[in-house]
């Protein structure tokens, strides 16, 4: 516990730090709750898949929908040599372009889990199937369709769940589970996810 305290302590600290420095913010944003780091703090949860903070088995149960883009790196280290905070926002903002360029949407995309380790989902309007494993220690999924196996991570955002996958498993979910035509937007996605070592990307989701 301890240790994780101290990692989200430094990735609080490098966020603060990269707001003065990058542009991308020059004071933390009041929440409507008047939570000062609510912002900050919620954008930590995302940003690090390990050692972050994961959901347990019953947390993900449920239908969950497209909200917005997510982009994380795998370890506080890889998130500080990539360029840190800075550099997941930019991310974000061009999966967003690339997303909206595909289509997707809340209405076209979404996952249900349930108690039996079964798995519904929609992506880009495409349904699919099958079974998951999910390990609640660091947020290791595998989505096991009829065809393939796709791995995965979870991490908790602000307002949901971030489901992110490496290039090549986000590349298998827009063009085989998804069917997206549009090459070049896929391409783009998958380009991103290669733009640095340690480098996920996916959508956040919410309830």
């Amino acid at each position: 516990m301890k240790k994780i305290y101290l990692s989200l302590l430094a990735a609080m600290t490098l966020m603060l730090s990269s707001c003065f420095t990058t542009g991308f913010g020059t004071t933390p944003t009041t929440s409507s709750n008047g939570n000062v780091w609510g912002n900050v703090l919620g954008n930590v949860l995302g940003q690090v898949l390990l050692g972050g903070m994961t959901y347990d088995q019953s947390g993900i149960l449920g239908s969950w929908n497209y909200n917005a883009p997510s982009a994380a790196f795998t370890t506080n280290q890889a998130l500080t040599k990539a360029g840190g905070t800075a550099t997941v926002t930019n991310i974000a903002s061009s999966l967003a372009n690339n997303y909206n360029n595909i289509g997707i949407n809340r209405n076209n995309t979404s996952f249900s889990f349930l108690n039996d380790n079964k798995f519904s989902a929609k992506v880009n309007g495409i349904p699919f199937s099958g079974t998951y494993a999910y390990n609640p220690q660091n947020g290791e999924i595998a989505l096991k369709t009829a065809t393939e196996t796709i791995k995965g991570n979870i991490t908790k955002t602000e307002k949901g769940m971030g489901l992110m996958f490496d290039s090549k498993q986000m590349t298998n979910i827009l063009q085989k589970e998804g069917k997206v035509s549009n090459t070049t937007a896929v391409q783009a996605v998958s380009k991103l996810a290669k733009s640095a070592d340690g480098a996920r990307v996916g959508f956040e989701l919410t309830k």
